[in-house]
Parts: C-alpha cells; structure tokens; sequence
C-alpha cells in the first residue's frame, strides 16, 4: 500500500489571507482553520482534489518555488487571465521567454502558471490519432 496525499502546504505569512484569495480563483472553499488561525485548509466543494494548507511562517518568500500550480483555463486563456489580474496576481518573469502560457504570482509572490489549452482542448489532443 503507498501513501496518500493528505494535503498540499504553502507558507504564508497571512494564511488567512492567501486561503481566502486562492478560494476566489479557484472557486473552493475554507475546509478548515486552526484556533490560532496560524493554518488554514481550502478545498474543492466536490471534494475530488487535495486539499491545500496554508501556514504561518515568520521568513520572507526569496527565491523562485521550487513547486508550482499550472491552472487550466475553464474556457478562453484571456478571459480567465484577465479574472486572475483582476483578483490581484501579478505578472512575473522566471526566465520563461515567449511561452504561450502565464507566469503569475499570487498576492504573496508564490508563482504559478495559467495555462493556453482549455479541457476541451486537452481531450480534443488526448483523442487525436498518432
């Protein structure tokens, strides 16, 4: 028997905060929170994802992640990049060059990536002979 993933966790020196932000653009919901409020849960409503944990941490982000998030658009890359500009991500440079995709960071410099193909596009590619 291997493990199971029990829970994803991000530093944060606002847990609350951040939890609350990558609800918005995720559309989950907070699962759980500590009495402190040091760690917060949020997890998708239908449960069919990991659950994610933000913690406090006295230290400061400083260098790139060494672990990021690549968001799928539900529907059109610029719409939902627009959404997530509008929600407070940023744009950032890692040394991507002209990729097709977005590299975005949330409120607390955290990177990840907002993808070009939608769900229909990937299964469009997944059924595609050769």
């Amino acid at each position: 028997m291997t493990p199971v993933v029990g829970h994803l966790t991000i530093d944060s020196a606002d847990p609350g905060a951040l939890a609350a932000w990558w609800s918005r653009v995720l559309g989950w919901q907070e699962v759980w929170r500590s009495d402190d409020g040091a760690e917060v849960a949020i997890g998708s409503p239908s449960g069919g994802s990991t659950n994610w944990l933000f913690t406090r941490v006295a230290d400061t982000k400083t260098v790139k992640n060494r672990l990021h998030v690549d968001l799928r658009p539900p529907e059109d890359h610029g719409t939902e990049l627009a959404r997530l500009l509008e929600l407070g991500a940023v744009r950032v440079d890692i040394g991507q060059g002209d990729a097709p995709w977005a590299v975005l960071a949330d409120p607390e410099g955290n990177e990840f990536c907002l993808l070009v193909n939608t769900p229909a596009e990937i299964e469009t590619y997944l059924r595609a002979p050769g």
